[in-house]
């Protein structure tokens, strides 16, 4: 029996989750803060909401990921000059060291996914995931 597609992509993304957390913490950091300097380093002083929408976690859990990488040193949380209710985050010098470990990281991530995968299937599975991603958004609706 073939096993459901819903496990087969669970085990997968299981699998590939620990593996980052297993190399990100020989480089001193979790996954999550990984994706962080990660988003940063695409948009440096991205409002917190942004950065929450899009490693796709809550708000609030955001927010506290945010203060444990302030306290890490790792970026600095500064208020929105146009909205000061709001927060802005800046990688430091160090989050953006992290950020160069981070990327390299998931550069052998890709090399290993894609090693025996032919270019057109790596394409199609990539629509597929996008399309899965966008028909399954998140709760609030993005």
């Amino acid at each position: 029996m073939t096993s459901p597609l819903y496990l087969l992509l669970k085990t997968a993304q299981k699998r590939v989750e620990r593996w980052i957390e297993t190399e990100a913490a020989a480089e001193g950091v979790s996954a999550a803060q990984a994706a962080l300097v990660l988003v940063l380093g695409r948009n440096d002083g991205a409002l917190i909401g942004d950065v929450a929408i899009a490693l796709d976690v809550a708000p609030s859990a955001m927010t506290s990921m945010a203060d444990r990488m302030v306290r890490a040193g790792f970026i600095e949380r500064r208020a929105d000059p146009r909205d000061g209710r709001s927060s802005r985050l800046f990688l430091t010098d160090k989050g953006w060291a992290i950020r160069e470990k981070a990327v390299g990281l998931l550069d052998e991530l890709e090399k290993q996914m894609n090693q025996d995968l032919p270019p057109a299937d790596e394409a199609a599975v990539r629509n597929w995931l996008g399309n899965m991603a966008g028909k399954f958004g998140r709760e609030d609706g993005t």
